[in-house]
Formats: structure tokens, C-alpha cells, sequence
């Protein structure tokens, strides 16, 4: 039997390397424990960020979603009840206009509360067209109150009326007034009446909306004309199309983005024109959402969710280094490091709520990158060691950064790397030899 002083370093290793594998593999599970701590500090810190969001938007304005303007007209039915009492009905007929041009430019702006951040944009439309009313059938059967006739634009949340609204029919301006009289297809927005008229009936109405408009997030329009075109432009370069149309042309690039809408009656679930409140004409909208696609807590979320594997590869980088170099390196030191790179996470957060993500990253990379190649030179006292190390988590750190960048092509990118690492880990590992 040999004796201690008769086991050679090759015989340590095959004799200790699968206990020291499975106490590794044993505290590894155990930085779960920490890495977790990490994810769930990110996320109270995002719903942190949130609330204050929610809070600053409420008195900015809430999405808007601009819907009309629409011609309503009331008409009295005269009928007789059961009991032969004569009884008096009232509704009102909705009519869209035969054109609408939208021309909207959207201004975003950057509003801040302590280290918090929340995009806002006012919104500067244009709405010009005209009506065409087609009320025979309703003169036969009822009596249209022509006098009563009013404009209405649906409007989401009020507060957010910049200045002047300018609306005038037939070069005529209208007095403006706030609320809706019939709430029959929207609930918010404002109403104009018409002058004193006799009747519209086969009549051209022409008018012009000018208006300004703050709000958060989304801006929507309804496509409540025969024939709709609607152009949108903004600074912004992340925008995100949304709704049930898409535009027909688009140009998005660093200096903002330009889109075209053309959409016809045809292309919408309710008619031209109709009484009561049979349709719901929201299902037809159509805009644009100011998409942030990635903010730094996403990343930072995304990122803590590599924390096991960047702990694993540089685990089994050490543990290597110990095989060819037959250096011994403790259970403690491995924790450290494996501390360190948990740490980073954390580093990661906190900064980039100050720099932003991208300098965050690199700052915090930088800081755990030294401190551990530097603690390695410590361990090792060889530096063709301590610079394989450095490369090798700076190659690491370097592959997750481009991983974050990456929306669509980011599991792809992710697999394929994954891939590769194995491959060499696989190939450096075939080397090794124990009996």
C-alpha cells in the first residue's frame, strides 16, 4: 500500500478530482442562493421605477388615442305606446367623414425624479377632410334636429390638451367646448356645435382641426373617414407599430422615423354612418408606441440570468489551470472569485441606473476583470497564467455584452456560442489523462 509521500501529483488528481468536482458543483448550487437575491433586487427596483413612472405620467397624460372628428345629429321618433300616449324618442345618427388627412408630428422628451426615467411626448396634429351627409331616409321617418347638430373628437384623457384647439368648418371657427353630449361611441374628448343651420342633408362640410397634444407611450388614431391618410413623424427611433393597420410606407432611421397610412372604408368593422351604439369602432385603431426595446433593468435582469454559467466556465477555467499546472487553489478561493462574479451583477444595477447600461457594463466589467485576474497573480505567481485567465473572462464578459444587444438574433447567438465554449471545453479536456 503507498504511502502518502509515495502518491504522485498525477495519482492526487485521480484519486481527489471527482470529490473536489462535486464540492464544487455542491457550491455552485449554493451561489444560487445569492444570484437570486440579485435578480429579485433588480426587479423591485424596476416596479420602483415603474411606479414612479406611473405616477409622473398620470399628470403628464396617458395614452392617447385620437378618434374623429365625428358629425352627430340628433332625430326625434314619434311614436304611439300600448296605452295610445304619444311618446317621443330620441337618438342620434353618427356620421364619419367621406375624407380625413391626419398629419401628426410627435416631439418625445425625457422627464426625470431622482435617478428615475420616463418617456413623454406632445404631439402636434393636423385634421382636415369633409362630410357628405346622406339623411334621406331619416327625414322620412323622423324629424332631425339639424340645430343640434354637433362635431365630436374623442380624445383618452383630456388633461393632456396642450394650448388652443382650432376647429372650423367652412372656414367658420367653432366655439369649443370640453365633455361629449353624446357619449354613445366614446366617453372623453370634446364637442363643437354647428351654426345655427336648417339642414346638412347632401350638403359638403368641409373642416380643419389644428391641435396640440401630450401624452405617454402609444399615440393612436381611428380611421373614421370613407378614405383615410394619415402621416406620422417623430425624432424618435425606436418606434413600434401597433394596431389593426400597418403603414404602407415607413422610413425609420438614427434621426427618427416617417410612416404613410392609407385606409378605406372597406378595410374597418362599422359603416359610414348609423344610430346608436351598435359598433365599436376602437377595434379599427391604428398608431404608433414610443418602444424602448431594452432598458437597462431588462438588461440587467437578462444579464443575471448568465450569473451561473459565467461562474461554471470560470470555475472549470481555474480548475484546468490547476491539472496542467498542478497548483493547488482552495475551496475559499474558488467561493471568492465565484463572489466576485455575483457581485458584478449587482455592480451592474446600481451603476447603470446613474451611466446608463452600456457604460455601466463596461465599468463593472472592468472592476471584476482586474480584481480577479489580479487575485489570480496572487494565487498563481505566473503571469502567462494570470494573462490566459484575464483573456479568457474578458472573452466571457466581452460575448455576454453582444448577446444584450441582440433582440431578435439573441437565443440564436446564444446557442451558437454556448456551442463553441463546449466544443473547446471538450477539446482542452481531452488532454487531460488520469489513471
Amino acid at each position: 500500500m503507498k504511502t502518502i509521500d509515495e502518491i504522485t501529483s498525477k495519482d492526487f488528481w485521480a484519486h481527489n478530482l471527482t470529490l473536489k468536482l462535486a464540492i464544487i458543483g455542491v457550491m455552485i448550487l449554493l451561489l444560487l442562493i445569492p444570484l437570486n437575491m440579485v435578480e429579485d433586487i433588480i426587479i423591485e427596483r424596476e416596479e420602483s421605477n415603474a411606479q414612479v413612472d406611473k405616477e409622473m405620467l398620470e399628470s403628464w397624460g396617458n395614452q392617447q388615442n385620437i378618434s374623429g372628428p365625428i358629425l352627430q345629429i340628433p332625430v326625434k321618433y314619434t311614436y304611439e305606446d300600448n296605452d295610445g300616449k304619444i311618446q317621443h324618442l330620441k337618438k342620434w345618427i353618427h356620421i364619419m367623414p367621406e375624407e380625413l388627412s391626419v398629419i401628426s408630428n410627435i416631439i418625445p422628451e425625457t422627464r426625470k425624479r431622482g435617478i428615475f426615467k420616463s418617456t413623454v411626448y406632445t404631439a402636434k396634429i393636423n385634421m382636415s377632410g369633409f362630410f357628405k351627409p346622406q339623411l334621406d331616409n331619416y327625414e322620412q321617418e323622423s324629424e332631425v334636429l339639424y340645430n343640434e347638430a354637433i362635431l365630436s373628437l374623442g380624445i383618452t384623457d383630456n388633461r393632456g390638451i396642450k394650448g388652443k384647439i382650432n376647429f372650423s368648418v367652412n372656414k367658420t371657427p367653432l366655439q369649443i367646448e370640453p365633455g361629449l353630449i353624446c357619449q354613445d361611441l366614446m366617453k372623453n374628448g370634446i364637442n363643437a356645435k354647428l351654426n345655427q343651420i336648417d339642414t346638412i342633408n347632401n350638403k359638403k362640410i368641409g373642416y380643419d382641426l389644428n391641435f396640440s397634444i401630450s401624452g405617454t407611450t402609444s399615440l393612436q388614431f381611428l380611421p373614421v373617414g370613407k378614405q383615410t391618410t394619415t402621416d406620422i413623424t417623430s425624432t424618435w427611433n425606436d418606434p413600434k407599430f401597433s394596431g389593426s393597420f400597418l403603414p404602407i410606407t415607413r422610413t425609420i432611421n438614427d434621426k427618427g422615423f416617417s410612416a404613410h397610412y392609407e385606409i378605406t372604408n372597406l378595410n374597418r368593422t362599422f359603416p359610414q354612418q348609423w344610430t346608436g351604439s351598435k359598433y365599436n369602432i376602437f377595434n379599427s385603431s391604428f398608431g404608433v408606441d414610443l418602444y424602448v426595446p431594452n432598458n437597462h433593468y431588462q438588461k440587467s435582469l437578462r444579464s443575471a440570468k448568465y450569473g451561473i454559467l459565467f461562474i461554471i466556465l470560470t470555475t472549470l477555467i481555474f480548475l484546468f489551470i490547476e491539472l496542467y499546472k498542478k497548483k493547488q487553489i482552495h475551496y475559499l478561493q474558488y467561493l471568492l472569485v465565484s463572489l466576485a462574479l455575483v457581485l458584478f451583477f449587482s455592480i451592474l444595477t446600481a451603476l447603470s441606473e446613474h451611466i446608463g447600461f452600456n457604460w455601466a457594463y463596461i465599468v463593472a466589467s472592468v472592476a471584476i476583470i482586474t480584481l480577479i485576474t489580479s487575485y489570480s497573480k496572487l494565487l498563481l505567481n505566473d503571469k502567462q497564467v494570470v494573462y490566459w485567465i484575464g483573456g479568457l473572462i474578458t472573452s466571457l464578459y466581452t460575448f455576454l455584452f453582444v448577446l444584450l444587444q441582440l433582440n431578435d438574433y439573441a437565443f440564436l447567438a446564444g446557442n451558437i456560442g454556448l456551442f463553441i465554449i463546449l466544443a473547446i471545453i471538450m477539446k482542452v479536456s481531452s488532454k487531460i489523462k488520469l489513471k
